[in-house]
């Protein structure tokens, strides 16, 4: 199962979504191979062994074609990890927007998938339509949407539908998707006001799950940790186990 974490609004909880979604399947057994598809490379910062080299990178994927599964490093308490590098800023205008380039990194999990036992793959995406994120999208069987509880973000919530609704014909499929609510505080009424709209908007594509607002959530990053490694007992630690069991019952990991 591949899974994209995308959405065109910054500061969402994408990256810590990729993170703790990771780090929560390694703790049900299943350890996961995390892409970080995006060249500000925050994922791969907070790995914090991340080889800075762009050969290493998954730009040399794109440039020099390399297999997917000799850019791989391991990363204990997820599984592995394909790293970012600022090089990747260079795809778009390296290689244009051509089929071949669009369906790259599908072939490649395709060819690494055959050689390999399955594995659920979460691809952090850039926060911006370009080469990169229509890689993770033609790639993923799921975009996982994160929604921060602000009005802002309920506009991005429509920007990423209507960009869907263009690239669908394309793919000749409808791309599945779910919506999940970030940086949640039950002490605000705008949290549920927008939760409420969104539910009225996406219905049961809306996650049950919500990532409440939380301080090992936002934390964790800055010493190089998922979440349940900075604070197990943590409700964001909670949060995330719970996101994986829903996602798990939905048949997506």
């Amino acid at each position: 199962m591949r899974i994209a974490i995308f959405n065109q609004k910054g500061g969402v909880g994408k990256t810590t979504t990729t993170l703790n979604l990771g780090a929560a399947l390694k703790r049900a057994g299943t350890p996961a191979l995390l892409l970080d598809l995006d060249p500000q490379g925050h994922l791969s910062s907070i790995h914090g062994s991340a080889p800075i080299e762009a050969s290493k990178s998954l730009f040399a994927f794109y440039q020099d074609s390399r297999n997917l599964d000799d850019l791989q490093i391991a990363w204990p308490e997820i599984g592995q990890l394909v790293p970012a590098h600022q090089q990747l800023i260079k795809v778009d205008s390296i290689f244009g927007k051509g089929p071949t380039i669009l369906n790259k990194l599908r072939s490649g999990l395709e060819h690494l998938e055959t050689a390999a036992p399955p594995h659920p793959t979460l691809i952090d995406c850039c926060p911006y339509i370009g080469v990169l994120a229509l890689n993770a999208i033609f790639a993923c069987d799921l975009l996982l949407i994160p929604i921060s509880t602000d009005y802002l973000s309920l506009q991005a919530a429509d920007q990423i539908t209507r960009t869907l609704q263009v690239l669908e014909p394309v793919l000749k499929r409808r791309v599945e998707r779910r919506y999940l609510l970030t940086r949640f505080d039950r002490r605000r009424r705008m949290s549920d006001d927008v939760r409420n709209k969104l539910r009225e908007r996406y219905g049961d594509e809306v996650l049950t799950t919500v990532i409440s607002e939380n301080v090992a959530v936002a934390e964790s990053p800055s010493h190089n940790r998922d979440v349940f490694r900075q604070n197990p007992a943590s409700s964001g630690a909670s949060d995330y186990m719970a996101l994986h069991g829903e996602l798990a019952a939905l048949g997506y990991c």
